[in-house]
């Protein structure tokens, strides 16, 4: 597989390079995309095979669920119902941003979700027209990269497409947020700090974090 890299503005991102690879996530394909943390693979969440080269191109262990990205925080009730004053609270402050929340589901199993802060990104998630699994575009184990060139060193020749916008603002992964019982548990803390979390508390709103 050839890996094509298209160019693209971070702030005004050329729509007919969207389109291009927005095509590739509805095909089964992936695609590497800069959020405001680092560079994500994008798959179609719907698609099981594309799940499937997601955990094959990164080596990932399929014990490690994959996490999704949404382009509005307005959609979450429809993957987990209404929130708890307390996780919209979160929710409000930090989406669009570097934090991925862990939710429960009906099933007993859990899905994490995150609003990237990113032009970019928001405009794959929107023209892909379906929610995207985004992890880190590295091998596991691999620091995450910043750009599209430190993409290339572990992807090239496994995923149909490089969208380069540069370095990325933060070069830190999220922070993972896991709310499905109390108290809340960090599971990595990344660009949002504990402290930061933890502040949103009111006399009305309890944030306990473990």
């Amino acid at each position: 597989m050839d890996t094509r890299v298209l160019k693209i503005d971070k702030d005004s991102p050329q729509q007919d390079s969207m389109v291009i690879a927005a095509d590739i996530i509805r095909k089964g394909g992936i695609v590497a995309f800069p959020t405001e943390t680092v560079y994500g693979l994008a798959a179609n969440y719907n698609d099981q095979r594309a799940l499937e080269k997601i955990y094959q191109v990164k080596d990932r262990p399929k014990s490690k669920p994959l996490t999704i990205q949404i382009e509005d925080k307005n959609r979450i009730k429809q993957f987990v119902g209404d929130l708890s004053p307390a996780v919209r609270r979160i929710v409000d402050t930090f989406w669009p941003g570097p934090l991925t929340i862990i939710f429960s589901l009906d099933n007993d199993k859990k899905i994490g979700i995150r609003v990237p802060d990113n032009k970019v990104a928001i405009s794959l998630i929107k023209r892909a027209g379906a929610p995207i699994v985004a992890p880190s575009a590295n091998t596991s184990g691999n620091r995450p990269p910043r750009t599209a060139q430190e993409v290339l060193r572990d992807m090239d020749g496994k995923i149909d497409l490089v969208l380069d916008a540069g370095s990325t603002d933060i070069g830190l992964e999220s922070t993972v947020l896991d709310v499905s019982a109390l108290p809340f548990k960090i599971l990595r803390e990344g660009a949002i700090t504990k402290k930061e979390i933890t502040a949103l508390a009111t006399k009305d709103i309890k944030i306990e974090i473990s």
